[in-house]
């Protein structure tokens, strides 16, 4: 049967033992139809069934036109970053909690995989975010985030003083436990639970979000994706963790400058076409429900 993708990437990492079921169900289901499955090397150790091809996230990226990715978002996460440079599509399976960003539900995946695999699929690319720690100018270490960037001190319950500027412009200044620059995409996530707003993911812009300001008027700001930002501690004394989507942690001097812009790379997530974005926010948040 003639299809869109002749190589396919099975990517997750399970954190319940039963989610190794639908791994296996799709991947029998890919054999059967004829496709080239690579599946991610770090499930070799979890995975009962056999399998032809083992691969890295780098490997699939540079082979497949196709990941699937069963589990939850930080599965989806740590699958965007790592292809982000290359031109392969990404949709998932659900077996995680919320499941924002893995939408097919796994009771009817093969259903909907169908339909996807004969070009029934709706594009949804989503821009990361990339942040880098100066010491006198020199970039020291860089990461990039999907959903958000977040500073916060070394130590727990501690609160920082930060200076934040946008495209070398002083914006304010804030003493708070922290900072989150959320992607629309991650408007659903930490900045969320801040009190940021939720943002369309086809909107150009950013949250600036701050955690627990010690101050009643301290409200989320939103900005221009392409705006340049640049966080600065002139009176800090702790050291700062910079978290990338709560997956990558660097470290940063208060002498140092935390400086993030929309990075030049995005991932191609897709969906099914009976994907509904804001019915999915709906069911996921309990938001706007009929009170009558």
């Amino acid at each position: 049967m003639k299809t869109l993708f002749h190589t396919v990437g099975l990517i997750g990492l399970p954190r319940k033992i039963e989610a190794l079921q639908t791994d296996k169900i799709i991947y029998e289901w890919l054999v059967e139809k004829g496709i080239r499955v690579l599946v991610e090397e770090s499930l070799a150790e979890h995975i009962t069934f056999p399998v032809h091809e083992f691969a890295t996230l780098d490997e699939i990226g540079r082979q497949a036109e196709l990941a699937i990715v069963i589990g939850g978002d930080g599965n989806m996460l740590r699958a965007a970053r790592s292809f982000a440079p290359y031109n392969i599509k990404v949709i998932g399976i659900n077996r995680g909690n919320l499941g924002f960003l893995t939408d097919i539900s796994h009771e009817n995946a093969t259903e909907q995989l169908e339909s996807v695999f004969q070009g029934e699929y709706e594009d949804d690319s989503r821009f990361l975010l990339e942040v880098s720690i100066l010491d006198r100018g020199e970039v020291i270490s860089s990461g990039f985030a999907v959903n958000e960037i977040v500073v916060t001190p070394s130590t727990v319950a501690h609160i920082i003083d930060y200076d934040v500027y946008i495209n070398q412009c002083n914006a304010f200044s804030q003493r708070a436990d922290g900072l989150i620059i959320a992607t629309p995409t991650g408007s659903t996530a930490y900045s969320l639970s801040a009190g940021g707003p939720i943002l369309a993911p086809q909107l150009d812009a950013l949250i600036i979000t701050p955690m627990f300001p010690h101050s009643l008027s301290a409200r989320p700001l939103v900005i221009k994706s392409d705006d340049n930002i640049t966080l600065k501690f002139p009176t800090t004394a702790l050291n700062l963790n910079v978290a990338c989507d709560s997956q990558i942690i660097l470290t940063a001097k208060p002498d140092q400058e935390v400086v993030i812009r929309r990075s030049n790379y995005e991932f191609n997530l897709i969906h099914s076409k009976d994907y509904d974005y804001f019915n999915n926010l709906s069911t996921k948040l309990g938001w706007s429900k009929k009170m009558y």
